[in-house]
């Protein structure tokens, strides 16, 4: 699961940072446990609206559904994920300048609630109009509790990975309680149920925020970087003119005064994120006055962004070709009872917990061994793994010809992803912390999360290929999706054996820098 970008890269350390009068929970700053609860009844409300939401579309009107074809509800899917990353680079923005992380949260979780809640209103119109309000929700929420995690804990504190740990460990309990939650409703009582559960899932998750929240203290009190008066009227200007040109284009649009092609603005909007993230990366790289071993660190960054946009557009099939394969084709039944389809979104966060301490071993084990692999590398290792998921896919299509298959199809290729995951998501995020011009590192952070974006409208895009009704096709779709994924990751691969020393470069310089100032 993408909030993979959450977990942290190391071993908790000693309590080094600790404050003698310091009230903790655990050995932890007592806000950790609220804010990790909070993030969990969120993540419960996204992911389990998130699991049903290509089922919806896609499902006949006598169904409850909406009768999309898959094409198009793909490309909604697509386009919806990927916006939920792109809104928290603005989300980011607001809390920092202008209103602080902690209300940042609050307002976003309401935001949040009143798109579920919207959702739950048995109508087409309503149901887009729910989509943009979690979007623009959950951008204002999503990046401002992690950011509140991290300002817990001072900048010596050896806490700070065991704390994020912590909150990772509930980001995957809120998985596990959305997709069962929502997917039993969903089958049982109707979609707008399962919209409904969601919801109240981010009520709870409010309450549980505003009864603790005086236990975060400072932490994303205010903004980190405040601008002047002026500066923030004309911000507030920009952000409300943004939010009613998207009510005026939203309203528009329903009202059909101009006509929306899901699958021709996923290919539009992919060209733009592309554009931004090649320009912005030239403008840094050009005119950033970097140094020739930071220039050498940018191309080692780029060839991990590209690793990471490959990724997602094959990782996040889970939602749409690969769910609908569960669906349809799928044989649910164990002892009788027949699961849920969204049920099967589970096994990732039950791998990613049972496996997570072993992959923690295991880069120790490497490191005690002088054995350290470059970032280019493991990128390349964690595409050819996921890849080979689709492999399995390839197999299981062909077998669904003659038939519903086994549940032991999916399970596999969701282990295959979720290892490919744990080698190369977290390994992204600390590659990124490193290889990036230490004056440019927030940005860079920014246009890496940029790549989450990318990868999922060409999720959406891929997922397009698939037809229910045209079975013998679906081997082919999955064929190609394999190709590209082990293509791409053996060139990364290749490529990350040269990047290697680059990158041991570009780690020596900033280590002599942060000496230097010391």
């Amino acid at each position: 699961m993408t909030d993979l970008t959450e977990m942290p890269v190391g071993v908790p350390g000693a309590l080094a940072g600790v404050k003698p009068t310091e009230k903790t929970i655990f050995g932890h700053p007592r806000g950790l446990l609220p804010v990790s609860v909070t993030e969990m009844w969120e993540r419960m409300s996204y992911y389990g609206m998130r699991g049903l939401l290509v089922l919806f579309m896609t499902a006949a009107i006598a169904e409850g559904g909406l009768a999309i074809g898959t094409a198009t509800a793909v490309a909604i899917y697509g386009l919806y994920t990927a916006s939920v990353y792109f809104m928290g680079l603005p989300g980011g923005w607001i809390a920092d300048r202008l209103i602080g992380s902690q209300k940042a949260i609050l307002y976003g979780g309401i935001v949040i609630m009143c798109g579920h809640i919207v959702l739950a209103i048995p109508n087409t119109q309503a149901f887009f109009i729910g989509l943009i309000l979690v979007v623009l929700g959950t951008g204002l929420l999503k990046p401002n509790i992690s950011a509140v995690v991290g300002q817990l804990y001072s900048a010596e504190d050896t806490r700070r990975d065991s704390g994020y740990a912590i909150y990772y460990a509930f980001i995957n309990v809120g998985s596990l309680i959305g997709y069962t939650v929502c997917g039993a409703l969903y089958e049982w009582q109707g979609a707008h149920w399962a919209f409904g559960a969601s919801a109240v899932g981010m009520a709870l998750g409010l309450v549980v925020y505003w009864k603790t929240r005086s236990s975060l203290g400072e932490a994303g009190a205010g903004p980190t970087a405040p601008m002047s008066q002026a500066g923030r009227r004309l911000s507030w200007s920009i952000v409300w003119g943004g939010l009613a040109l998207i009510a005026i284009v939203t309203v528009s649009m329903l009202a059909g005064l101009f006509s929306f092609d899901p699958i021709a603005a996923s290919k539009a909007v992919a060209v733009v994120f592309t554009a931004i993230f090649v320009i912005y990366f030239a403008w840094v790289y050009f005119l950033g006055n970097l140094s020739p071993v930071e220039k050498r660190g940018m191309w080692a960054f780029m060839l991990i962004c590209i690793a990471s946009t490959m990724f997602w557009s094959g990782f996040e099939q889970a939602g749409s070709s690969l769910n609908l394969f569960g669906q349809d084709f799928t044989d649910r039944t164990i002892g009788g009872f027949e699961l849920p389809t969204t049920w099967l979104q589970n096994v990732n966060p039950i791998f990613i917990i049972l496996l997570t301490p072993f992959f923690a071993a295991f880069w120790v084990w490497l490191g005690k061994r002088m054995i350290t692999p470059g970032y280019g590398l493991k990128m390349g290792a964690g595409l050819i793994i996921m890849g080979l998921g689709f492999i399995v896919m390839v197999f299981a299509a062909q077998a669904a010809a003659q038939g519903k298959v086994a549940i032991f199809w999916l399970v596999l290729t969701y282990f295959l992803h979720t290892v490919g995951e744990l080698t190369l998501s977290p390994i992204a995020l600390s590659a990124v912390s490193k290889l990036s011009p230490p004056r440019f590192l927030g940005q860079m952070m920014g246009l890496f999360v940029l790549t989450y974006s990318m990868g999922n409208i060409i999720a959406g895009l891929m997922a397009g290929g698939f037809d229910p009704e045209n079975v013998e096709q679906m081997p082919d779709l999955f064929k190609m999706i394999a190709t590209f994924a082990i293509g791409v990751g053996a060139v990364v691969f290749l490529v990350g054996m040269f990047t290697k020393k680059w990158e041991k470069e570009v780690e020596i310089a900033n280590a002599e820098a942060e000496s230097a100032k010391v």
